[in-house]
């Protein structure tokens, strides 16, 4: 297929790689990213992101807990400029339903679009209205919700980015303290054993096309790949990574250290690509 230089430059922010690099990489991935993104790390090639965040345009990102902090929930309510996005009355608007999130937890999307938020409107109505007042597509795009012993929320980037974290015990400002490590690091799991198979599978074949290009001999390449693959996890699930506050301990080391016993049960994020 043809790759366009917008499909090259789109692969080279999500990647960090150089233009020839990418256009050779989805050029021999028939222009799927995910597995041009393969190609480029088997090649050795730096790739800033192994994983590009939930696609967004502008918007609205809230995230809140009940009082009790036992539950919460995201919302992201999209639009197609930064200029709307930015306005106190949409930000508000983002936020009503968010609290109408909150008090009726549904399920899914299809449930909180259903909710009523005023006037007899129901969520789905309102963002009816709202797109011929404004002029702008405007939707739910995310909603996500958890529940816990103890669930902190986190607003980052003016209202670009959300994350919410459950943890065991009561320790508000220790989950308070893992919901930005969540929004700065981006883990994709809680923990290895939350990594789905196809995802180790996918890393360990990566690995082992890299350590057979380096020339190692075949019968050390599962043992070194498997190495890999903890380096996998130590960067990438959440209670294994360092710390943000202190690198000198895991996140799973810094909750014990609050409250013995003291572990993260979940977490949830939501960005507007950032």
């Amino acid at each position: 297929m043809a790759i366009t230089a917008a499909d090259v430059n789109k692969l080279r922010q999500m990647t960090g790689a150089g233009m020839m690099d990418c256009k050779k990489a989805l050029t021999e991935a028939n222009g799927d990213f995910e597995a041009a993104i393969d190609v480029l790390r088997k090649q050795g090639q730096k790739v800033a992101a192994k994983r590009a965040d939930r696609d967004a345009t502008e918007g609205a990102v809230i995230a809140m807990t009940n009082a009790d902090q036992t539950r919460g929930v995201i919302v992201s309510l999209n639009c197609e400029t930064d200029f709307v996005a930015k306005n106190e009355g949409y930000v508000a608007m983002a936020t009503k339903m968010a609290e109408v999130a909150l008090a009726g937890f549904p399920a899914d999307k299809d449930a909180l679009l259903a909710l009523s938020y005023e006037g007899g409107l129901t969520i789905a109505d309102k963002l009816t209205e709202q797109t011929g007042v404004i002029g702008e597509k405007i939707e739910i795009a995310y909603y996500e919700h958890l529940e816990g012993a103890c669930v902190a929320a986190y607003i980052h980037a003016g209202n670009k980015l959300g994350t919410l974290v459950a943890v065991s015990g009561s320790a508000p400002e220790a989950a308070k303290d893992v919901a930005m490590q969540v929004a700065a690091m981006n883990p994709v799991a809680l923990d290895k054993g939350s990594v789905p198979a196809e995802a180790i599978e996918r890393e360990l074949e990566i690995a082992r096309d890299q350590i057979r290009q380096e020339g190692k001999p075949e019968e050390m390449v599962d043992r070194i790949a498997q190495g890999k693959l903890g380096k996998f996890f130590k960067e990438n699930t959440l209670v294994e990574q360092d710390f943000i506050k202190d690198s000198k301990q895991s996140v799973a080391s810094y909750l014990n250290s609050v409250q013995s016993g003291l572990v993260a049960t979940g977490f949830r994020r939501v960005g507007l690509g950032v």
